[in-house]
Order: C-alpha cells, then structure tokens, then sequence
C-alpha cells in the first residue's frame, strides 16, 4: 500500500512490508480533523486515498489554508522530527484512508535509506520557500495580485508543454479566499477578469488557464521581478 506514495515508492518490497508492518492504518470521513494545531503527536502520516487540508485559524476564527496534501503525499514530519506539537491542524477534505508510521520508525527509515532522507529535506526545502514567497505576497501585493499569485501557483502544478493548464477540481472561491487571506468576493472579481482577459476558462469539472506564461508575466510584474 506504501508503494504509492511520493515518499517510499523507491524502497524495495521488503523494506516496504518491514515499514507497513508497524503502520496503523485510519479511515476519515471528509469534514473530520486528523488533528489539531499544538496535538503533542509526533506520527507521519501517508495519504493512500483522498484528500486532506493543512489549515490554521486566526484568533477571530478565520481558516487560513496552508497546503493540501493528495494521494501519494505525506504529512506531519516537522513533529516527527523535532518533537515538538504540530504546527497546524489537518483537516480530510475527501473520505480519506490515512496511514499512520510512528516517529521512531520514520527516523530509523530515514538512517537506513539515505534517498527517503534526501526527499524529507526536499520537500522541507520547497515549503521554507514556498511560506517566504507567501509571506513576501501577503507583505506587498494587494488581494488581487494575491489572487492572480494563488491561480499561478495552482497552474504551475499542471502545466502542459502547451503553455496551458488544467486546474481540477474547480477551485472553491471560499478557499481560494483562505489562502492569500481575502475575501470570495475578490475572488470572484479576479477570476472574472482573467476570463475577460482569456487567460482563464471554465469547463464543467475545471479551470483551464490558457496562457499560463502571460499570467506568470502578470505575476512578476507586480512582485517587481
């Protein structure tokens, strides 16, 4: 089962069966909490079918989403690593069938198999840089330009050799809002005008952003790159 994630699929079987054989294994229903920002927890966990959220709250209870995690991904390693409470809470988006590896196992994976422990730091590298590019957007670009930021970013995880891309499913406004901390209702007025503009179009199950080089002009030119 640990085969079709991002993270194990290089151990060969018998690493595999050695590491699932310690694994705990949990269904979530969507809508319910895997757990909770400061949870003094320290497992990782694999997603093998569904989808969850890394979100935080504001003290006045807004959700602030960080990131979600899709079949194949991990979560949950900063607590594995440093023992320290998590740092967010997550939340399944999907029904979700979730593996759990205990902390000890995951670092004892980690020594045995220098590759596991190169992608660990790959991944801990893209979400250093990804949280200061956020933090430098949220500083000095308006809601709007986060907006055009936030569909870029989605875009690029799809692109085509085309120049187009496929986001799918269709983006909910309200979260789209939760992540560059604006309201839906810029949301809606930015992805209107990027219609207008034909740089973004709606099927029935998606977003297709037909020029995603003329939006990543668009981008940069207000991040003054």
């Amino acid at each position: 089962m640990l085969g079709s994630t991002n993270l194990l699929k290089d151990l060969s079987p018998e690493d595999l069966r050695e590491v699932e054989d310690i694994c705990r294994y949990k269904t979530f229903r969507a809508g319910t909490q895997v757990f909770d920002r400061q949870a003094d927890t320290r497992d990782i966990f694999f997603v093998v079918r569904g989808r969850v959220r890394i979100v935080n709250y504001s003290l006045s209870g807004r959700e602030i989403t960080l990131d979600d995690i899709r079949e194949g991904g991990h979560f949950g390693e900063l607590a594995a690593i440093d023992g320290q409470p998590r740092s967010a809470a997550v939340l399944a988006i999907d029904d979700s069938l979730i593996v759990a590896l205990p902390h000890r196992a995951f670092m004892d994976v980690m020594r045995k198999h220098p590759s596991v422990a190169e992608k660990v730091m790959g991944r801990l590298t893209r979400m250093v840089r990804a949280s200061t590019e956020r933090i430098m957007d949220l500083s000095t670009l308006a809601a709007n330009n986060r907006v055009q930021a936030e569909i870029l970013r989605q875009a690029r995880e799809t692109e085509s050799p085309d120049n187009s891309a496929v986001i799918k499913p269709i983006p909910v406004h309200s979260d789209i809002a939760s992540r560059v901390s604006t309201t839906r209702e810029t949301v809606a007025r930015v992805l209107s005008d990027l219609s207008k503009r034909d740089l973004l179009r709606r099927t029935k199950d998606a977003l297709v952003v037909t020029d995603v080089e003329k939006l990543e002009e668009m981008v940069d030119e207000v991040r003054g790159i």
